[in-house]
């Protein structure tokens, strides 16, 4: 069987709200381990297993980690789904702790962002892998699976969330994952130390509809998460002029972001 052409993945994705892409990164995968595992250190964070570990933002810590948003491949996938000129809109990386009820990343109208995962341990439906409703990203999915229904399943339909038909995305450490913020997934049976990354990115606002996303994934997702600028510094002291690119538009709207994170939250 051929694998799907560029224009076959981006009409699934837009259909489906998701993508496997395996093996993508099976080459690279030992030094992004490596590297995955200097953040927590370098910023005086252990994992005990009792909770989810966070850090926000996560790739812009290491150089190398940040040099992602400059692989061939990378670029292309999401270059393919975007646009060439793609927003880098932060990232997280986490020891996972347990299981991840079902939820959205975003409800944003313009449906203009997506999520880049990295799982660095092998993991199936069993052992906390991604699972993933699919079209539930598209505006009739948003009304037909509601996110409090979909936790309250066994209420509702007399089953555990876990039992729920999903699409289970197993997958092995080098394999790279993308899904809408708006897709419904979740993660059930996983163990205590699942290591896991995301980068976010979204297309280049020019609607009015998606400059307002802008400035609102601003409000929430930077200034929200306690975040007084956009980017770290390995990110920008490393870019090139091709990665600055992805770079430009968050910052222009950055002070609108903060002035509606203010006034939606009462600070002065």
């Amino acid at each position: 069987m051929n694998l799907p052409t560029s224009e076959q993945q981006r009409a699934f994705f837009e259909a489906f709200g998701f993508l496997k892409l395996p093996g993508l990164l099976k080459t690279e995968v030992a030094e992004i381990t490596a590297e995955f595992e200097a953040v927590f250190p370098q910023l005086g964070l252990k994992h005990d297993g009792t909770k989810r570990t966070m850090i926000v933002p996560f790739v812009d810590q290491r150089p190398g980690l940040c040099a992602l948003l400059d692989h061939p491949a990378i670029n292309a996938a999401l270059s393919n789904l975007l646009g060439p000129d793609f927003n880098y809109m932060g990232s997280d990386g986490n020891y996972y702790s347990g299981e991840t009820t079902w939820h959205r990343d975003g409800l944003t109208p313009s449906n203009s962002y997506i999520k880049l995962a990295l799982y660095l341990d092998p993991v199936n439906k069993d052992t906390g892998c991604l699972r993933v409703i699919p079209g539930s990203h598209s505006d009739v999915g948003m009304k037909t699976w509601v996110d409090e229904t979909m936790r309250d399943a066994e209420n509702e339909w007399g089953r555990h969330q876990r039992d729920l038909p999903a699409q289970a995305l197993e997958s092995e450490p080098g394999d790279v994952l993308i899904f809408s913020h708006r897709l419904l997934h979740a993660s059930f049976g996983g163990g205590k130390a699942r290591r896991m990354f995301t980068m976010n990115l979204g297309r280049s606002a020019k609607t009015p509809m998606e400059i307002d996303d802008l400035i609102s994934y601003g409000d929430t997702h930077f200034y929200g998460f306690g975040l007084r600028e956009p980017y770290g510094k390995a990110m920008l002291e490393s870019a090139s002029p091709a990665r600055m690119k992805h770079l430009t538009q968050l910052p222009l709207f950055w002070e609108t972001s903060v002035a509606r994170h203010k006034a939606r939250t009462g600070q002065s």
